[in-house]
């Protein structure tokens, strides 16, 4: 075993920035405000500065916020410049990306090359454990892949591994808890019965922080986890006796594929079919923690599978999620957003448009739009809105059932339903780009303008920017639908207010 590289002490030094990557992803966005309450100053880097902005620590008097992609050198370079020390929490499994592995590679020789340049001291890695061979899953040979670059690279790093990681948002615990909530019975492959040992986010969170301030870890690769090894057989039963569920009848078939395992899991959980098959294929492979020296450098109360899942389940009814899983990746505005124009993009763009005035203040107006969606529904022809999200689901989309991360507030970002939050002006307005996949591009929007004599006027917008002929007759089908289900959802927010409708629902030219 190597010896620990020797650096001068970083634990004391709070006033130089410490850099955390991923910082609105799951773990990030949970990392950052803990360093922060811990006195640190935090550069976050992240590829939409509204979207960092728009965290509940975004303001923070000792918290930076750089624009920079993982995969531009350059702007991380810049990102790192004045840092000592890197939180390295990115990991790529995107849609759009047709080789995640090749990505993460990019992107981590990019942070190898940016810490250099940019004169950091040390870097601390999120990595997953897995035991290298062939039957490795490629998800797990990539993030093992990066703790390799990093640690072959010249900047001293820290490597944590970490198994299937249990807190509410999570996708593990996402996954876990629809499929027993939704599946009396179940079909599995045989990896049920692999081996795993949980660890609660609260403790990844712990040993983050504790390697910042512990010069023993320097260098050095430790396996995380919690106490219990089980099986995911048994972490299922767990499961159902902490949900006050009957036991559920888990059958192992050997001829049961992680492709087949991740489709199933697309269908009946809210993780799309992209991230569900890595994390199916990673399944297939027993992850226990070798060694636990870190245990002795940063003591903590470490927490059983049963607490964790306990813990995690209690949040998430009380709709009291931090991050979620579904917060990380970029947000892609659309161009003719941007530019207002939509002959820039290349076509023309489509709008449906309706009004109301409400006898009641933008404020009173404003309380029933930000809760729109997920539980509250859509004030209007909710069998409507579930059936398009079961067809998208069919087809490979992301579907209703990510509902939304907090009941009561929205922040830029946040997926709600199957649209992503593209902003959020309180009192004032709220943007929604549409993920469902169809030919085109597309927008909903509610508009709040206050009138004289305590009177507001609500306008909802729909924009389309269609694609190809496909797209026109899209959007001429669904057109009268929309006519119904949006005038339906003007009327709905207004009984919501409870204040008199004084004019409308109308559609406007």
């Amino acid at each position: 075993m190597s010896e620990p590289i020797r650096l001068p002490r970083l634990a004391g030094n709070r006033h130089t920035p410490v850099l955390v990557t991923g910082a609105t992803g799951y773990v990030g966005g949970r990392l950052v405000p803990r360093l922060l309450d811990s006195g640190y100053r935090v550069r976050v880097v992240g590829r939409s500065l509204a979207k960092l902005r728009s965290r509940s620590w975004g303001t923070h008097p000792n918290l930076e916020a750089v624009k920079a992609d993982a995969l531009d050198r350059e702007a991380m370079t810049n990102a790192a410049k004045g840092c000592r020390v890197a939180f390295y929490l990115i990991h790529s499994m995107n849609p759009r990306e047709k080789d995640f592995a090749a990505t993460d590679r990019k992107a981590a020789q990019n942070m190898v090359e940016a810490a250099s340049m940019g004169g950091l001291e040390r870097i601390i890695y999120l990595g997953g454990l897995g035991e290298e061979g062939k039957n490795l899953s490629k998800h797990l040979r990539s993030r093992s892949e990066v703790a390799r670059i990093f640690m072959e690279g010249p900047i001293p790093t820290t490597v944590l591994r970490a198994a299937m990681i249990l807190g509410s948002g999570s996708a593990s615990f996402e996954t876990l808890r629809y499929l027993v909530e939704h599946l009396p019975v179940m079909i599995t492959p045989k990896w049920v019965r692999n081996p795993v040992q949980p660890i609660a986010i609260r403790n990844v969170l712990a040993y983050l922080q504790g390697c910042l301030e512990h010069d023993e870890t320097i260098g050095q690769t430790f396996d995380i986890g919690g106490w219990d090894i089980l099986s995911y057989h048994g972490l299922m039963d767990v499961y159902a006796e902490e949900a006050g569920l009957p036991k559920r009848l888990i059958i192992p078939l050997p001829v049961l594929t992680p492709r087949l395992s991740a489709y199933w899991i697309h269908l009946v959980t809210p993780v799309p079919a992209y991230i569900a098959r890595p994390l199916a294929e990673g399944l297939r492979n027993p992850v226990i923690c070798r060694e636990d020296r870190i245990r002795s450098i940063v003591p903590q109360e470490l927490l059983g599978c049963r607490e964790a899942i306990r813990l995690a389940l209690g949040r998430t009814q009380n709709a009291c999620v931090d991050t979620c899983w579904t917060d990380a990746g970029a947000i892609l505005v659309p161009e003719w957003l941007q530019e207002g124009d939509a002959s820039y993009a290349g076509g023309t763009l489509l709008t449906s448009a309706h009004r109301i005035v409400i006898k009641a203040s933008p404020k009173e107006v404003w309380q029933a739009i930000i809760v729109i969606g997920g539980k509250q529904g859509w004030y209007s022809a909710d069998f409507l809105w579930r059936i398009r999200g079961a067809m998208d689901r069919m087809v490979g989309g992301i579907g209703l059932r990510r509902g939304r991360r907090d009941s009561e507030n929205l922040q830029v970002g946040d997926a709600l339903d199957f649209f992503r939050v593209l902003d959020v002006q309180e009192g004032r307005l709220l943007r929604l780009l549409a993920q469902m996949r169809f030919p085109g591009e597309a927008t909903l929007e509610f508009r709040l303008k206050e009138l004289p004599e305590g009177r507001t006027v609500l306008t909802q917008y729909s924009r389309y920017l269609p694609r190809g002929i496909s797209g026109l007759l899209y959007w001429y089908a669904l057109l009268p639908f929309h006519v119904i289900v949006f005038k339906g959802m003007l009327r709905g927010i207004a009984k919501a207010v409870g204040r008199p409708l004084i004019e409308g629902p109308r559609r406007l030219a």
